[in-house]
């Protein structure tokens, strides 16, 4: 038998893992975790509830923003949010758990409800236990990254993990970082809590990984919706509790420096892998930039895999799963003697920007993407405005491009407009099996938002037949 510990059992990376190498009678399997309550974090903290306090605040988006409707704008009570967001995750989480405790009910699993620390390469303390499996697979997870401005330690910082859980905010607020976490929970703040922000953010601009006219849209939408004030390429550099109870930032912001007050602070700058209390300090094991290879393996230790937002690579659920699987096959042919894959995904990756009024979608290549890989692309792009149905919804904000090969294949898809999120997995298919654009059928049933994807179907096929 070969035996694997499966370090972060409840986990969407780790869960997925012990399931694929459970059905394999020559594999031990040894789950480990010790959530209190064990559930995942997509489940706890992360994409679950996110979204069930960001559809509050969407439906009184829609009524503020809609001059049909007449009469008094509604509040949202946020002790319901709250109150209900925990009910369904309470729900979602228990799902999980059964699960992962029906999965060792089975005779080549067990699951232990400890911490595991490494002692030495590949030895785990586990409890009043020492195991030394065969290969060990890291799915620990991510926690917030809080960064390290000097005073941050000394004020009442909210993370995202704490709006999750609030009830009550104060009037104003100042906002460091506005990447996906910032993006989803800045307009929460403003709509929900009703709240003036201000968003500091070192980037010269928002969504990094979309051309620059999606940032440049979006940040307009934000500051017109929301009247949120956003400072882009500024950089926090103190922080401090002011006499009445709130906080002072200092900033540098165009060369020149601000100092900012508002009742609360959030740091919604990003997670890290969630590392520390595992003792890979007692390993050959170093984290860092390319500590773990292509096949989701430590470079460090091949016995070791790293998998989830526990690598630092890519961390998104659908993600997180695929490398679970990838890994237990990878662990598979390992002991088969057989030579490892790679884990290439297809860029997928979805923000619920704009309390998902206007989110954003990226399947596979932008335009300059696919020229860095060698693609002359016919990229063409279009405005949400310019399909009626998005005037009818009453959401004509946005844009979406396609990019395609000169082969006619589908290289990629971006969407900033409603229902972008929807439409990246139709995409994710179009791309992933290299379909021809000219192939693709005109079958969106009318009056439905898909409709702006046959408009640039349709818009690629006539440049390559000229």
């Amino acid at each position: 038998m070969t035996h694997v510990a499966v370090i972060g059992a409840y986990g969407s990376a780790g869960v997925v893992v012990a399931q694929q190498l459970a059905d394999d009678p020559t594999m031990e399997i040894t789950m480990i975790d010790d959530g209190d309550p064990g559930g995942g974090l997509c489940i706890l903290r992360g994409c679950m509830p996110s979204k069930e306090v960001l559809s509050a605040a969407e439906h009184r988006f829609a009524a503020r923003h809609d001059e049909r409707l007449t009469g008094e704008v509604p509040d949202v009570d946020l002790e319901q949010v709250v109150e209900r967001k925990n009910e369904h995750t309470s729900n979602w989480a228990g799902h999980r758990r059964s699960a992962t405790e029906a999965l060792a009910e089975r005779e080549n699993v067990e699951f232990l409800q400890e911490t595991a620390r490494f002692v030495d390469d590949r030895v785990l303390e586990v409890g009043d236990r020492v195991l030394e499996p065969d290969y060990v697979v890291i799915a620990t997870g991510s926690t917030v990254n809080v960064p390290p401005i000097p005073g941050i330690e000394d004020v009442p910082l909210q993370t995202s993990a704490d709006v999750l859980d609030s009830t009550s905010f104060g009037d104003t607020g100042l906002v460091i970082g506005m990447g996906v976490i910032g993006l989803e929970l800045v307009p929460y703040l403003s709509e929900a809590a009703d709240m003036d922000l201000t968003v500091v953010e070192m980037l010269p601009g928002l969504l990094g990984q979309a051309d620059d006219e999606y940032g440049e849209e979006l940040l307009a939408f934000y500051r017109d919706a929301f009247d949120i004030d956003v400072l882009l390429d500024a950089e926090t550099n103190e922080i401090e509790t002011t006499a009445a109870g709130g906080v002072r930032m200092t900033v540098t912001h165009e060369g020149a420096t601000h100092e900012l007050e508002a009742d609360d602070v959030f740091a919604f700058t990003g997670r890290k892998p969630a590392l520390d209390g595992v003792g890979i300090e007692e390993t050959a094991i170093e984290p860092g930039p390319g500590w773990v290879d292509d096949t989701l393996r430590a470079v460090d230790d091949e016995r070791v895999y790293v998998v989830g937002d526990a690598n630092g690579r890519q961390p998104i659920l659908h993600v997180a799963k695929e490398e679970g699987a990838h890994a237990a096959a990878n662990i598979q042919r390992d002991v088969a003697g057989e030579p490892l894959t790679e884990y290439d995904p297809t860029h997928h990756y979805v923000i619920f920007s704009g309390l998902g009024v206007l989110p954003f979608a990226r399947v596979g290549h932008t335009g300059e993407s696919a020229r860095e890989a060698g693609y002359d692309p016919v990229v063409v792009s279009t405005d949400a405005a310019d399909d009626g149905v998005f005037k009818a919804k009453n959401v004509p904000e946005g844009l979406a491009t396609l990019v395609v090969a000169r082969d006619g294949t589908v290289l990629g898809y971006q969407g900033l407009h409603y229902h972008a999120d929807a439409m990246a997995k139709t995409m994710q298919i179009v791309v992933e099996m290299g379909l021809d654009v000219r192939d693709l059928p005109d079958r969106a049933y009318h009056p439905t938002t898909p409709e702006i994807l046959d408009g640039l179907f349709k818009d690629a096929a006539a440049h390559l037949d000229h």
